[in-house]
């Protein structure tokens, strides 16, 4: 396998990685916002572990995407630019 199609296969990897955490950090927020108790009253006090796991997957999700597009702004190193006097 080519390093472009290994870079390829690891960037795709990476980004559907990071769409499964903001599927997680969505789902888990609307957990957090629909908590019923057990008469089937939405509980505003309740469900407070959804709104943690939300806001961490959240956050791994944003670090995730933060290193994954920082791929895409590297400079090519074999194109450096040699100074001479």
């Amino acid at each position: 396998m080519s390093f472009v199609q290994k870079n390829r296969t690891n960037i795709s990897g990476s980004i559907i990685a990071v769409t499964v955490m903001i599927a997680v950090s969505v789902w888990q927020f609307y957990l957090f916002a629909t908590f019923t108790d057990v008469n089937g009253v939405v509980d505003l006090q309740g469900g407070i572990r959804h709104l943690w796991l939300a806001l961490a997957t959240a956050l791994i999700a944003c670090v995730g995407a933060f290193f994954v597009f920082s791929v895409f702004l590297r400079h090519d190193t074999d194109d450096e630019l040699h100074i001479t006097s």
